[in-house]
């Protein structure tokens, strides 16, 4: 065992742990109070960004309901090193867009394609402007429906107030490339992003974070203490389905939201009787993509965040990039022959990501696997056997043909979607089958 892996563990779960952040909070309110300084709350805004078209409709309600001050930056696309697949991620993100602005009752509808340069350049200048002027909140929203279903109304947008003239080209540029820097210094990569006291919220998926965290603060300007958008809830009771299809779920032992969706999605094949196929691939990393290091710290912090919202343990973990995830691997085979796949995987990604098990090693891995009910000596031979690889990389062709490219990830009845966070989709798939049969059942017995 390396030094490494015995230190990690125990670095880890200080970082991760809620004690940590919860020092951090209150240590960033002090600081406030005594500058005397409102709630500032920083928002990047990516003009072409299909979740920077949501999060930006939602700033006059967030206004609305917090005492905050909003300080908004309009940035530019990701680096290639933090969207590697980057043709992928735009195209899913409009779909996945779409789908988030149904489930909220908001406005963006995937054209298929993005809006052409010269529309996102003026979209640009007039955000930009909207900053100076201190009406960003106002202009986000109908800027965003304008460029992403008529780019045409774009140069004629006028609000109350009167028309909004775009900002000289130079001066776009110049505030872009202030606000990209911004981002990375504060330690972040993507649009529709919410910083606020050292912490970083992404989206409308995160912002009921932010929303608690001011709750807590006072920051409620009146009203119940309800959220503008509530985390899902994931199914509590069984549900009788008939012949429900199953659910690909494609995962990775090195993704940490991979680690805290394996318990909830296996929950979710029970109560419902769908089976869940395990379609493991190879991490990012392993297959030559560059993860740079703002986005592995955010992705950590916002899993261990997600991961005590749900109750799953997490966050004394033992990074199992390259031979400790090989072995992993190279055992589900074994697990799933045993009828054990399930048991398996889940006790690896416990041991991994919450009891900083090293999996890399006999020991670890003896624990990992005997726990799962699965015999050490016919894994250790298992180890042996490449046959894995080829799995692996035919689930990722698979995977991308859907037209994900991360994980976790999941196909159900024509759904895919990408994402943890989105099992509520997984589940409303599932339960819109029970439906259509319920409809169907009638209209064939009068047949």
């Amino acid at each position: 065992m390396s030094i490494k892996s015995l230190l990690m563990p125990a670095i880890t779960q200080r970082m991760l742990s809620a004690e940590r952040l919860s020092k951090k909070r209150a240590d960033a309110e002090r600081l406030r109070v005594a500058r005397g300084q409102r709630h500032q709350v920083h928002y990047f805004h990516q003009a072409d960004d299909p979740y920077s078209a949501l999060a930006g409709a939602t700033l006059t309600r967030l206004l609305e309901r917090y005492d905050i001050e909003l300080l908004a930056h309009v940035v530019p696309p990701p680096g290639d090193n933090a969207a590697p697949e980057r043709e992928r991620l735009v195209a899913y993100s409009r779909k996945d867009a779409t789908v988030l602005a149904r489930h909220w009752g908001l406005e963006f509808h995937d054209t298929g394609t993005q809006p052409p340069p010269e529309a996102v350049a003026l979209g640009q200048r007039l955000l930009v402007a909207a900053v100076a002027a201190g009406r960003f909140a106002e202009v986000a929203g109908p800027l965003s429906v304008g460029l992403w279903s008529d780019a045409a109304r774009l140069a004629k947008l006028t609000l109350p107030g009167g028309p909004l003239a775009p900002a000289e080209a130079a001066a776009c540029a110049a505030h872009l490339a202030t606000s990209g820097a911004l981002r990375q210094r504060l330690g972040h990569y993507l649009g529709a992003t919410f910083f606020y006291g050292g912490e970083w919220y992404w989206g409308l998926d995160r912002l009921y974070h932010l929303e608690e965290r001011l709750q807590q603060l006072g920051a409620q300007r009146s009203g119940a203490p309800d959220l503008l958008f509530p985390p899902p809830v994931d199914l509590q009771q069984a549900v009788q389905l008939d012949a429900p299809p199953p659910i690909d779920f494609f995962v990775s032992l090195r993704s940490p939201y991979s680690a805290i969706v394996t318990p909830r999605v296996f929950a979710l094949g029970r109560l419902t009787g769908a089976a869940v196929r395990l379609r493991y691939v190879l991490p990012m990393a392993m297959r030559g993509l560059p993860v740079p290091r703002e986005k592995r710290l955010y992705i950590s912090l916002d899993a261990a965040r997600e991961a005590r919202c749900r109750g799953i343990p997490f966050g004394r973990l033992n990074d199992p990039l390259g031979r400790p995830t090989e072995r992993g691997l190279a055992l589900i085979p074994l697990a799933e022959s045993a009828h054990k796949g399930q048991d398996y995987l889940s006790s690896f990604m416990r041991g991994v990501w919450s009891e900083g098990i090293d999996a890399g090693s006999d020991r670890g891995l003896r624990k990992i696997v005997e726990r799962a009910g699965l015999p050490w000596d016919e894994a250790r031979s298992a180890l042996a056997d490449d046959s894995w690889r080829a799995v692996a990389e035919s689930n990722r062709v698979e995977m991308f043909a859907l037209g994900l490219w991360g994980v976790p990830s999941f196909h159900v009845a024509g759904v895919a979607v990408w994402g943890q966070d989105r099992l509520w989709a997984v589940q409303e798939a599932l339960l819109a089958t029970a439906r259509a049969a319920a409809v169907d059942k009638p209209a064939r017995r009068r047949q």
